[in-house]
């Protein structure tokens, strides 16, 4: 009578056994307490650099000329000071957070798929960065000087901008979160072209929708002027292009390597 070896964590496909849901819910229980302990330690640190982080963030509102800030409500700049922190928090806290949800998802993936996304996960940080510093040293300053260009004397008033620490903070935290997720419009379409839920034809015939979508994008996540919203809305389509570019590159560096892969003879009988 044979007794049937359980599937242990490295089988011979590379993928982990099959959990109990209670493990699951355990493991995932783990992971987010880990990511909760990273961020609170985070905003903890930050919290108490809150001021020079804001120093920084205000720094392109004082190079477009404007050097003053003010808050209508007593207790904004306290709340701005929360915020800070925690937008801080979370970009610091950000490789843990994907690390742990790596380790999460890593165990049910086989060997190819780990292979497949690990360039991915490398790669989300770096572009949402890449976004963010284009939006902080080229976008936010555009923007402003072109907002700030409509001070001065109109039918014998003087029109002055007053822009309050929230509302300045609202506005740059949502021009460097929009831009950074809109750098990651590549990993996203490489990803739905690899599962095979997207061909790369089905994309290129999708480019007029996407020039569209694009501008409502833009639209929704920028300020209401124009120039804000082409300022998100060309790198959307430029980087829709360059998505087109990269999965034609690998589609064909997939196809070379499947022809030069060895083929193993057939053993006779």
């Amino acid at each position: 009578m044979t007794v049937e070896a359980p599937v242990t964590a490295d089988d011979e496909d590379g993928a982990g056994g099959k959990m109990p849901l209670l493990d699951h819910l355990i493991e995932l229980r783990s992971r987010l307490l880990k990511s909760l302990v990273a961020i609170g330690l985070a905003f903890g640190v930050c919290l108490y650099f809150a001021r020079p982080i804001f120093g920084v963030l205000v720094h392109p509102l004082v190079a477009a000329g404007q050097g003053k800030l003010i808050y209508t409500q007593l207790f904004e700049a306290f709340f701005v000071e929360i915020k800070v922190a925690l937008f801080a928090a979370m970009m610091i806290a950000f490789p843990v957070i994907a690390n742990q949800l790596w380790k999460f998802v890593a165990p049910g993936l086989y060997r190819k798929e780990k292979r497949a996304l690990l360039p991915f996960l490398f790669a989300t940080p770096v572009l949402f960065a890449v976004g963010a510093c284009f939006a902080y040293f080229i976008t936010v300053p555009i923007a402003l000087k072109f907002l700030l260009g409509y001070q001065g004397e109109i039918g014998g008033v003087m029109q002055e901008a007053l822009p309050s620490v929230g509302n300045y903070l609202s506005f740059i935290m949502q021009f460097i979160m929009a831009f950074g997720i809109a750098f990651l419009l590549p990993i996203l379409l490489m990803l739905l072209e690899r599962s095979g839920l997207v061909t790369r034809e089905q994309l290129v015939s999708a480019r007029r929708y996407m020039i569209v979508a694009a501008f409502a994008v833009a639209a929704v996540f920028t300020p209401p002027d124009i120039l804000s919203q082409l300022l998100l809305a060309v790198p959307l389509v430029f980087l829709y292009e360059l998505s087109l570019f990269a999965i034609w590159f690998t589609q064909r560096r997939r196809k070379t390597g499947a022809e030069t892969a060895p083929v193993e003879p057939l053993e006779e009988a």
